[in-house]
């Protein structure tokens, strides 16, 4: 059967899910179809007064259930029940998610979606393994170090992957004895409502997650200045996760993980596999039309090899074809909102005024929604705002280089050290250059994550504090007790 769906179809969730309840709720942000820009619902904000309530409920569900407290197998099997409802119910969330947001429906089911309930079982399993210790003291006493959850977890969730950003923050809050109060981006915020109704329905504790719908200056301000909320978990903009550590600093001290922006770069040697890098390269642009945070989208490349790899890329950018996210069919992905498409022209165009060459691209789609074409900037340098500027867009810029420490130079970035890419046959090389680049993850002839979730995520410089995936964030949702006993 066919996953492609007539979007009028649909049934949205739409309001704020507190206590294991969906609180309808007035929509006051109108909300356009990504696909063909058409109006077709409105998102609620919750105030002070909404967070309020979801907090309390969190903080309810876990006194009543001692969610925190229980044997951690109880946690383990309870998770892994979530887990399947959200495989059993995989093509009711990617329609959910594909209608306001910019993933393709068939892509939801084969990765997202997968990939959330993964998450969510790879967490599930530190529960009852990862924990406490005894620690050597004299003889005269005994020492532990006591791992306990926070309580509550106030999280905030980017648009451009919804499902899977939220398996990042419940995942492991969950897993750690917390309850959640999330908020999702006003962008596409249904999926997320659903997910937390089958963690409901799977048996987990009403009020253990809790969603709240709205906007950051409102919503988000009110949650991660909550007094209530002991950690706050953040995927976005390092300009909303400047405007966040602020909040938390007037209204009190909490610990925070910000997964933020990136500018991340791709360094090609002229002895790599020159196809796998192209295809690399052309992915991580093309991939939710180049709307994330880790898309690698400064090229670059060793110029004996330059000519070859570019046409192999722009070969590559070329084939894209727009299409609508219901669409079982769609590869290609429209950006995220008429204002987001804007943006990315108005860099294009300022790169292009200060010397750039566009080689492809460059121009809206034709077609009804906010579709931008693949785009390689040529003849950028280090000022161009191409290259300085996080686009979120499906722009890559080339520079090149005739020297190791040349390419290392290009490769820093003022602002952002989130990811970075390598092409190299030369193990030797990419050892050395991987300890030299400032990121906080390297990928090795190849630009992707895997599903080895072990593997933590997280920016240096003003990409983010803290780490998402990985034991780090368990680690990160519990906080830990020295006890010194006299004998």
């Amino acid at each position: 059967m066919s996953l492609s769906f007539d979007p009028a179809s649909i049934d949205l969730p739409n309001g704020h899910f507190i206590g294991g309840r969906l609180l309808p709720a007035e929509g006051r942000i109108a909300m356009h179809r990504p696909s063909d820009g058409v109006a077709y619902a409105a998102c609620p904000i919750a105030d002070a007064e909404v967070v309020d309530a979801a907090v309390a409920a969190a903080k309810a569900a876990l006194k009543t259930s001692n969610w925190g407290g229980v044997r951690p197998r109880e946690r383990v099997n309870a998770l892994h029940r979530f887990a399947n409802h959200i495989e059993a119910n995989a093509e009711t969330l990617a329609k959910l998610e594909a209608l306001s947001s910019t993933r393709p429906v068939g892509q939801l089911v084969a990765g997202d979606i997968a990939v959330t309930a993964e998450q969510i079982r790879f967490f599930a399993e530190m529960a009852d393994k990862e924990g406490s210790a005894v620690v050597p003291t004299d003889e005269a006493s005994f020492g532990m170090i006591l791992d306990e959850p926070y309580g509550v977890v106030g999280a905030i969730t980017p648009w451009n992957f919804p499902l899977s950003m939220a398996g990042w923050k419940l995942g492991p809050a969950l897993a750690a004895g917390n309850a959640v109060v999330i908020k999702p981006s006003e962008m596409t915020p249904f999926s997320t409502i659903r997910l937390a109704q089958l963690a409901v329905e799977a048996g987990l504790p009403a009020g253990l997650i809790n969603v709240v719908l709205g906007d950051g200056q409102t919503t988000g301000t009110a949650l991660t200045g909550h007094a209530d909320v002991a950690k706050v978990s953040f995927t976005g903009s390092t300009a909303a996760g400047s405007a966040i550590m602020a909040n938390v600093a007037r209204t009190g001290i909490k610990p925070m993980t910000l997964e933020l922006g990136g500018k991340s770069p791709q360094i090609v040697f002229a002895d790599a596999d020159l196809d796998k890098a192209a295809g690399a390269i052309a992915g991580s642009v093309l991939a939710n039309a180049g709307q994330a945070c880790v898309a690698g989208t400064r090229l670059i490349v060793e110029e004996s090899v330059v000519a070859a790899l570019s046409s192999a890329i722009i070969d590559r950018l070329r084939n894209a074809r727009p299409g609508v996210t219901w669409d079982a069919a769609t590869t290609y992905s429209p950006a995220i909102s008429a204002l987001q498409r804007g943006r990315i022209s108005a860099i294009v165009e300022a790169a292009r005024a200060s010397g750039a060459t566009c080689a492809t691209g460059g121009s809206f789609m034709d077609h009804p929604g906010y579709f931008y074409a693949p785009t390689l900037l040529t003849g950028v340098d280090a000022a161009s705002p191409a290259v300085t500027e996080e686009i979120f867009g499906p722009v890559l810029t080339m520079q090149t280089f005739t020297s190791e420490s040349e390419a290392l130079e290009l490769a820093s970035h003022p602002t952002y050290g989130l990811a970075a890419g390598l092409f190299t046959r030369d193990l030797t090389r990419a050892l050395r250059i991987t300890r030299a680049l400032e990121a906080g993850t390297v990928w090795v002839n190849r630009y992707s994550r895997s599903r080895d979730h072990i593997l933590p995520t997280g920016g240096y410089k003003r990409s983010g504090i803290g780490k998402d995936l990985g034991r780090e964030a368990y680690h990160a949702n519990r906080r830990s007790k020295s006890v010194l006993i006299g004998l």
